[in-house]
């Protein structure tokens, strides 16, 4: 009865993962509502901590968003072709790739999804906001993991099975680092990982804005953040047209 059940559950997993994993990309938007709301409630870090404890909270939060967008451009940089991709419509693994941070984490695209979420988030300075989104993401990625280890199962069957029993699923282990196979390739980052990038820039100036607009903790908006805003912008039209309308970007075996 136990293992019909763990079964069940198995299977309840991987069919939630399936459809979780067609909208993976949605997951923050689900919680901009709320984000403007806490934005309303000024900056409540900072008023409790004083001005340097919140820039230095503050810090802490783009630290962590910039090492996840690291985490993402350092794996996809050196990943072969059909892996590591950003499909939404099916799973697709032509390889098995287990070097790079492949080597120390099974999942390390998700694990800088979670740091890039969790510190945007943590930017609007609610704390209650911030451990609703930690507990909603392990929920996701746990649902969408399971659908992906039943599919590479399938797929690569002994060859999955080995490396998943010596490599943490999530959090990456600290030893056993293995050499990526393949050279960096930044024209291959800058193809699949400039939404991610332009999209974390974007954010942060919407955040930016509400912050002064919704929270009135400032009078201002800082004229960097125009900047920066336009400097993301030209690089997710200009970057998605150069994909569209050439192969500037594309290479063979990435």
């Amino acid at each position: 009865m136990r293992k019909a059940t763990v079964m069940l559950l198995q299977e309840h997993f991987v069919s939630t993962g399936q459809n979780l994993f067609k909208r993976r990309s949605f997951v923050l938007l689900a919680f901009l509502p709320f984000m403007a709301y806490a934005l309303t409630r000024g900056e409540p870090v900072e008023a409790f901590i004083g001005e340097v404890g919140g820039e230095a909270f503050e810090m802490a939060a783009l630290a962590l968003i910039v090492g996840g967008l690291l985490i993402r451009i350092l794996t996809v940089g050196f990943a072969p072709a059909g892996t590591s991709g950003r499909n939404t419509h099916a799973q697709v693994a032509k390889q098995l790739n287990t070097t790079g941070f492949y080597s120390v984490t099974r999942n390390p695209l998700y694990l800088g999804n979670c740091m890039m979420y969790l510190g945007l988030v943590l930017t609007t300075q609610s704390l209650w906001l911030s451990v609703v989104m930690l507990l909603v993401l392990i929920i996701y990625y746990e649902r969408i993991i399971a659908a992906e280890e039943a599919f590479l199962t399938e797929e690569f069957g002994t060859s999955y099975a080995d490396w998943s029993a010596k490599t943490p699923a999530f959090l990456p282990r600290l030893n056993g680092w293995v050499p990526p196979a393949l050279p960096f390739c930044w024209r291959t980052t800058l193809r699949r990982e400039h939404p991610g990038i332009a999209g974390a820039i974007l954010m942060l100036f919407v955040i930016e804005l509400g912050q002064v607009y919704l929270g009135g903790d400032a009078t201002h908006v800082e004229p960097v953040w125009y900047v920066l805003a336009a400097l993301g912008l030209l690089l997710l039209v200009g970057t998605r047209l150069t994909v569209l309308r050439t192969r500037w970007l594309h290479r063979p075996g990435r």
